[in-house]
């Protein structure tokens, strides 16, 4: 069983900004390349700072109005909430991704 979540539009409120912890949210699509390159990242982390940090995953293409009152223009966009505000985000796929994600996670932990 994956230790990441699933959100859509529905339960965006509950899940994301009523978190009681910070939570990484993965904006994706399944015919996206690089989506599909940083998801073992996502998913690793989930594993890693279980219980510290939620991590979300959302698939773009059935959640269109929750991605676009975000400002996403494109995927994968990667956001950071605490207390239900984006306190960090990451566009693309960047190099060295595992790594660059923990730091957006670690910026939030300290």
């Amino acid at each position: 069983m994956a230790d990441y979540i699933e959100v859509n539009e529905g339960d965006w409120e509950s899940v994301v900004v009523k978190s009681d912890v910070p939570v990484l949210v993965d904006f994706w699509a399944p015919w996206c390349g690089p989506c599909r390159a940083i998801g073992p990242h996502i998913e690793a982390l989930a594993t890693e700072y279980q219980g510290r940090v939620k991590v979300a995953k959302v698939n773009t293409d059935k959640n269109q109005r929750l991605a676009a009152s975000l400002g996403i223009r494109g995927i994968p966009a990667i956001f950071m909430f605490n207390h239900g505000q984006v306190v960090a985000q990451l566009a693309g796929l960047p190099p060295n991704p595992r790594q660059r994600l923990k730091s957006l996670v670690d910026g939030v932990l300290a």
